[in-house]
């Protein structure tokens, strides 16, 4: 956490490392979690501001990748992306995160939000930094329907559905095709075809021009029609 330096990613302010009160001190983001604000009962951000989150969460994510060695943050969720003043979306609680320094990582444990992990964290198998991608598509999903990622269903349902019967979130016809193409690459069960978080900032780039240009011209966005 000392070493990264990056507008979306939470800053690392000190720590106290004598016990009992051992705490870690970061910047302080007054609108709290993506979650909470995503899901209020009278969220109503506009579609551009959505993609602007998105945007920042890739970006935030992509430098954990291209830290050396590379950081796997394995619990990434909208209650670990924080927003501070100006709607900036920063990644935060690095709580389960790992060096990554070969291919592939296993935690020999189900530690973690399974609404939020990929497939191959819910068997417990060997993973790499593409889980997180996996995560990343729920986020967007939460972002482009505003709904709360498998409601109804309990946590060991969800690694059922998920890990063992490859089951995914219904994406809503009303989500643009764009959008909704960009979550089921992140949701592909070979996590190699996956796309990086490099190539998701490039695409989300795109997008954002995209809904800058239809609200030139007209109401309708790619993450809502």
């Amino acid at each position: 956490m000392c070493r990264l330096r990056h507008p979306n990613v939470v800053l690392f302010m000190g720590a106290v490392t004598h016990p009992p009160n051992l705490s870690i001190i970061t910047e302080f983001l007054p609108r709290g979690s993506l979650y909470k604000i995503l899901h209020h009962p009278n969220c109503q951000i506009d579609e551009k501001r959505r993609i602007k989150m998105a945007l920042d969460v890739a970006r935030g994510m992509n430098c954990l990748r291209t830290s050396v060695p590379t950081i796997v943050h394995w619990d990434l969720k909208s209650p670990n992306l924080l927003v501070d003043k100006n709607w900036n979306v920063k990644v935060c609680d690095f709580g389960l995160s790992r060096l990554k320094h070969n291919t592939f990582l296993s935690s020999k444990s189900t530690a973690g939000t399974p609404e939020w992990m990929a497939p191959e964290l819910l068997r417990n198998e060997p993973s790499n930094e593409k889980c997180d991608v996996y995560s990343f598509g729920v986020i967007l999903w939460e972002l482009a329907t505003l709904r709360l990622p498998w409601s109804g269903m309990n946590p060991m349902q969800v690694v059922g559905a998920v890990g063992f019967q490859n089951r995914r979130l219904d994406i809503p016809t009303e989500v643009d095709p764009l959008v909704a193409g960009i979550i089921w690459e992140c949701w592909q069960t070979d996590p190699n075809l996956r796309p990086s978080f490099a190539q998701l900032t490039v695409a989300l780039k795109s997008l954002q021009w995209l809904v800058i240009s239809s609200h030139q011209d007209q109401p309708s966005s790619p993450l809502e029609h």
